[in-house]
C-alpha cells in the first residue's frame, strides 16, 4: 500500500519569501510562526541564521522547498561587530565567559587581522553548532559537558572590508561561501591577537541573489496576512540569475516524462548553453517545469533534469 499523500492547504503558496529575521529568535521559530499563523505547512529555508543574527533569511514555501539546494549554497554577505578582550564558549556575546584579557593591540593591528581573513581556506567548526559527530549535533554534546571533536571545513572568503574601529570594537563586512561561521572567524582573530574576541552583532545583508532591500520584517509578515501573498516571490522568479527557457507543449511533455533535451549551440536556436550551465524551464503556459543542467549524454550535450517542479507533492 502506497504512502498516503498529505492534503495540501488551500492557503499554501509556492515561492520564496525574503525575510528580515530579527535578532533573538531562532530561524526555526520564525518559520514556525509563518507555518502556523499563515497556514504555510510546507515550509523551509535556504541557510539558517544563529539567534543573535538578523537579516536575510530565504524562506521557501510549497514547491519552493525544492529549490533549497540551489539557493542555500550561494554566497552570503554579512556586516558584523566584534569585541576584543573577551572569550565565550559559543564565540559570541551570548555565551558563557571563558576569559577576559586586557587589550594591548592597536586599531591598525585589528584592521590587519580582519583583512587576514582573505587568506583563509578553512576554519574550525564551533562546538556550539548544528554540525554532527556520529549523528549527534555538536551543540547537544557541548551542552551535556561532553568533549566535542575538532572539526574543520573548507571556506571561501571573497571579500573583506573594515568599516570602523573604535577600540576594543570593530565593524566589518565579509562575503563568504555558504556555511561559513562568522563567529569562528572572530574567535580565531582573537586567538591570533592573544586577547580573545567575540561576535557582538551580525546582519546578513545578502544571500545571493537577494538582499535586505527585498526583505520583509517578520512582524509585518505576521500582522498583515491579507498582503502576505504579495510579499512572496513566485516560483518562476526565485532564480533570477539563471537563464529561463519557455518550451512548446510537446517539449514540455518530454521533460515531464524524464527526457533530456538537446543543448543548442547557437543562442538564436533557443535552448542554448555550454556544459555546466544551469537553466530554469517553463512550460508552454509559463508555469515552472524543471531545473536543468547541461551535461554530456552519449557523447552529445543535453539538458539533464536536476529537479522537476511540476505536479503535486
Amino acid at each position: 500500500m502506497g504512502r498516503r499523500r498529505k492534503k495540501r492547504s488551500a492557503e499554501q503558496l509556492d515561492g520564496l519569501l525574503v525575510l528580515n529575521k530579527p535578532s533573538g529568535p531562532t530561524s526555526a521559530a520564525c518559520l514556525n510562526d509563518i507555518k502556523y499563523r499563515l497556514k504555510q505547512f510546507k515550509i523551509g529555508h535556504a541557510g539558517t541564521l544563529d539567534p543573535l543574527a538578523e537579516g536575510v533569511l530565504l524562506v521557501l514555501l510549497g514547491h519552493g522547498t525544492k529549490l533549497a539546494t540551489y539557493l542555500s549554497g550561494a554566497t552570503k554577505t554579512y556586516r558584523g561587530t566584534l569585541k576584543l578582550g573577551l572569550s565565550t564558549d559559543t564565540y559570541d556575546i551570548q555565551g558563557e565567559i571563558v576569559s577576559e584579557t586586557a587589550v594591548e593591540a592597536s586599531a591598525e593591528d585589528v584592521v590587519k587581522e580582519i583583512l587576514h581573513w582573505n587568506l583563509l581556506t578553512e576554519q574550525e567548526v564551533p562546538a556550539y553548532s548544528a554540525a554532527k559527530h556520529e549523528g549527534t549535533p555538536l551543540y547537544a554534546m557541548a551542552r551535556e559537558g561532553l568533549a566535542t571533536p575538532v572539526k574543520t571545513k573548507p571556506i571561501v572568503i571573497s571579500h573583506v572590508e573594515v568599516l570602523d574601529v573604535r577600540m576594543p570594537e570593530a565593524v566589518f563586512r565579509v562575503s563568504c561561501s555558504a556555511g561559513t561561521y562568522i563567529r569562528s572567524l572572530v574567535h580565531s582573530l582573537g586567538m591570533r591577537m592573544g586577547c580573545g574576541a567575540v561576535l557582538t552583532g551580525l546582519t546578513r545583508e545578502r544571500s545571493e541573489p537577494f538582499g535586505l532591500d527585498a526583505a520583509h520584517d517578520l512582524s509585518d509578515v505576521l500582522e498583515n496576512a491579507d498582503s502576505f501573498a504579495d510579499k512572496v516571490i513566485p516560483l518562476r522568479d526565485t532564480l533570477p540569475h539563471w537563464p529561463r527557457f519557455t518550451l512548446t507543449r510537446p517539449l514540455a511533455g518530454l521533460v515531464r516524462n524524464g527526457a533530456w533535451l538537446p543543448v543548442a549551440d547557437d543562442p538564436a536556436r533557443g535552448l542554448y548553453g555550454t556544459i555546466g550551465d544551469r537553466a530554469f524551464l517553463l512550460d508552454h503556459d509559463g508555469a515552472p517545469l524543471a531545473l536543468v543542467e547541461a551535461k554530456i549524454q552519449d557523447g552529445k550535450p543535453r539538458w539533464a533534469i536536476l529537479r522537476g517542479l511540476w505536479g503535486e507533492d
